[in-house]
């Protein structure tokens, strides 16, 4: 696909949908990321300094986040109309908050990053060997949360590993100086983080929930069901406007973190690039993504999720898929294409 014909077809579309630009009036919205700014955000990033998003008609306001059930709260609220969050802390928000709508639209990471990380030295080579062994990471990391659907998946008594709840600095640091055995976290970033404690990567054995037979979906674009009901238009301009950015940060990976260092000139340009190259190679570009696009799901996997969630989170009043998501605003399959 030639992007460079791409993108000016899409602004001529604009033209002609907006006229001269006051044929229709713009939308604002408050984004929430999950997190920092960083490599695997940049696409949102990218599409705002390209103008993407102006050139749908929106004005895009996009803010760090601390954590994906801070952003899903933000969503909810109204606050933020929509943000960047893990879908299963969707889920929980959803069971625990039956009278509030909230959906995810846009599915960003077919693979989890869910994982847990232990040194070699440890002699934990397999699930069973978690037993007896301890576990850290702060209370709300997704991994941490999730852990109980991992145990049961493998076959590992939870109530046989230790769970040590810790401040996010401290979480490779306790690794690394065996205060723990093992931690949990996403995938990109916690490799990335023990290594910058001065532990080799061949010293770390890790343990991919996807590997494991999950059926978990990972971070997702949301949007508040108020959001979705009075502005259905701007819901999928925004994702028109970030498949574009997707498109670009995929092509170029390295030039997409100019856009980064712009909101966070403390961050390292080069351990975001590839903080980036980890979070592609395993978690959006899947063969799934490779063949369909990115954006959609299979729903029969989704419900096999939020099974496996109602282990993890103890709940038993189960939403349909439907509750917590909706393929309406998705753009064509093209603009989904990556890696062409």
């Amino acid at each position: 696909m030639n992007l460079g014909l791409w993108h000016l077809g899409a602004a001529v579309a604009v033209v002609t949908a907006a006229g001269t630009g006051s044929a229709r009036a713009q939308v604002d919205i408050n984004f929430t990321l999950d997190w920092r700014y960083q490599g695997p955000t940049a696409a949102y990033l990218v599409a705002a300094d390209k103008g993407y998003f102006e050139e749908e008609g929106l004005d895009v306001t996009i803010d760090a986040g601390n954590g994906s059930a801070g952003a899903v709260t933000r969503v909810a609220s109204g606050a933020y109309q929509m943000g960047m969050a893990d879908i299963n802390a969707v889920v929980n928000f959803v069971v625990e908050n039956p009278d509030q709508d909230i959906k995810a639209v846009y599915m960003l990471y077919d693979a989890p990053p869910f994982s847990v990380f232990t040194l070699k030295t440890s002699g934990i080579e397999t699930p069973a060997d978690m037993e007896g062994r301890s576990l850290g990471a702060p209370v709300f990391d997704a991994s941490y949360q999730l852990f109980p659907a991992f145990a049961a998946e493998t076959g590992i008594d939870e109530s046989k590993v230790e769970r040590i709840n810790m401040d996010v600095p401290l979480r490779e640091t306790m690794l690394a100086t065996g205060e723990v055995d093992m931690i949990s976290g996403h995938f990109f970033s916690s490799m990335l983080d023990l290594r910058a404690k001065g532990v080799a990567e061949e010293d770390v054995r890790y343990f991919l929930y996807a590997d494991y037979g999950m059926d978990f979906y990972g971070n997702a674009v949301i949007a508040s069901g108020d959001f979705i009901a009075e502005h259905p238009d701007a819901i999928a301009a925004f994702l028109r406007a970030l498949a574009r950015g997707w498109q670009d940060v995929i092509a170029d990976p390295a030039a997409a973190m100019d856009s980064v260092v712009a909101r966070d000139p403390l961050v390292d340009p080069a351990l975001e690039l590839e903080r980036l190259h980890l979070a592609l190679d395993k978690n959006v570009m899947t063969p799934f993504v490779m063949e369909h696009g990115m954006g959609t799901i299979v729903p029969e996997r989704m419900a096999s999720a939020i099974d496996q969630l109602a282990i993890a989170y103890g709940f038993t009043d189960k939403p349909t898929v439907d509750q917590i998501w909706t393929d309406a605003f998705l753009p064509e399959a093209e603009l989904r294409m990556i890696g062409q």
